[in-house]
């Protein structure tokens, strides 16, 4: 079920949020003149990313692997994987690096994000992904662009697609059946 409130932006200026028992002020900032949403950034939230990654463990479906695409869903799939004793987790890049050996890439569009953005991922975690089953893991999924993007690349690498997992299903999102999330994010429409 989505899940939407209207606003008048000039009073709403945050969404209060408890995710893994964890409480958070979000801003609510301006995607366009109609459409708003509340900021998650989990970078440097070093409390709620491990309790976050706690409680998604505990959900986690039978894997081999995860992934995360750059940026913010790096350190939660870090502390998933430290939490798990995984050997490693893979990172789908924003940009190819030099390290990258015939790097695979896909494009994707982020409700975040003003322009198109290209994923990559080098080589190594390609072969690293194949015949492996995939968590794929986000801090936040709303279009589900940035999942469908990650899929794209572990399938084309050979791997195979165990589940979606975030934090919160923002919007649309948290009415779909094939995502694992802790909370669910409304979408703000002005009024």
């Amino acid at each position: 079920m989505s899940l939407t409130i209207k606003i008048n932006p000039a009073e709403y200026k945050v969404y209060p949020l408890n995710v893994a028992g964890v409480k958070r002020d979000l801003p609510i900032c301006r995607v366009n003149d109609s459409l708003y949403i509340a900021a998650f950034i989990i970078f440097g939230d070093v409390e709620l990313t491990v309790a976050a990654a706690t409680e998604l463990v505990k959900r986690l479906p039978e894997h081999d692997v995860l992934i995360t695409a750059e940026a913010k869903g790096i350190p939660l799939v870090y502390e998933m994987a430290r939490q798990t004793n995984a050997e490693r987790y893979l990172i789908a890049r924003k940009s190819p690096k030099l390290y990258m050996k015939s790097p695979r890439s896909t494009e994707l569009k982020s409700i975040t994000t003003a322009k198109t953005q290209t994923l990559f991922i080098d080589k190594d975690d390609a072969d690293y992904m194949r015949g492996k089953r995939v968590v794929i893991v986000d801090d936040v999924i709303s279009t589900g662009e940035s999942a469908m993007a990650v899929e794209k690349l572990v399938t084309e690498c050979g791997g195979t697609v165990a589940g979606r997992m975030a934090i919160l299903a923002e919007g649309d999102a948290a009415s779909r059946k094939d995502i694992i999330y802790l909370e669910q994010l409304p979408l703000f429409l002005a009024e």
